[in-house]
């Protein structure tokens, strides 16, 4: 099979996805002789480019993925607005208490606020053209988790690459994950927390429950979806009163 072969077959494959659906098109989509494949292209939701990713990557003449999916935002910002944001957002948290909150920008570190001696850690952040990165480390995945949500909600946020490194390391589990979107939804204020349930199989999230709007049942979803190490989400919320 030739390069064009698998593209094509890639292609189909993200077309299958129903979300997507069959008019989709990523603005590039090409194969180099590694076998990485480079994607490229906006979707309007964190599940949607995840889904695709998937989606790309299950076949097996694709070795890897060169990703540069971005996610369409909620509210058009301005990096120097999602960096705000970042500040406004990460400073206050208790989960991050001690640690040191930097900022990349112009290829200058700037300290926000200095770490303490007692609680090593660094949480560095980076925005450009819209995407987040998180550099540095925290005390565990539920705290590198949760930085990344924050990102995530931020409006004008199209991407978040979580690379914050967890120190002591800490052995991931499905309970972890379980904790940590649990953690979402009840910091999320347009979600009631109390009337969903969470299940973790692997990386897989199940909700359930009940909820009062197509809203409220879609921002719980993206919640899941927010947490770093998800693979998959599904979403059995009932919408009643």
């Amino acid at each position: 099979m030739n390069n064009q072969d698998t593209i094509e077959k890639v292609r189909a494959n993200l077309r299958s996805i129903p979300r997507l659906g069959p008019a989709f098109s990523p603005d590039r989509l090409e194969l180099g002789a590694d076998g990485v494949l480079l994607l490229e292209g906006e979707v309007d939701s964190v599940a949607l480019k995840r889904l695709a990713l998937e989606q790309a990557a299950a076949l097996p003449e694709v070795s890897g993925i060169l990703d540069r999916l971005r996610v369409r935002p909620a509210s058009p910002m301005g990096d120097a607005e999602i960096r705000d944001h970042l500040r406004k957002v990460l400073m206050p948290a208790s989960e991050f208490t001690g640690l040191e909150i930097a900022e990349l920008k112009n290829g200058r570190v700037e300290t926000l606020r200095p770490g303490e001696p007692q609680n090593p850690g660094r949480i560095l952040t980076e925005v450009d053209a819209g995407i987040v990165t998180l550099n540095g480390a925290v005390w565990s995945l539920a705290g590198k988790r949760l930085a990344g949500v924050l990102a995530w909600w931020i409006p004008g946020s199209r991407d978040v690459i979580n690379g914050l490194a967890v120190e002591p390391e800490e052995e991931d589990a499905p309970i972890r994950i379980e904790e940590a979107v649990r953690i979402a939804l009840e910091r999320d204020p347009f979600v009631n927390a109390s009337q969903v349930k969470v299940g973790v199989r692997g990386r897989v999230v199940h909700l359930t429950g009940l909820v009062t709007s197509a809203p409220e049942r879609n921002m719980a979803e993206n919640d899941a979806w927010y947490i770093f190490g998800v693979d998959n989400v599904l979403n059995d919320i009932a919408v009643g009163t």
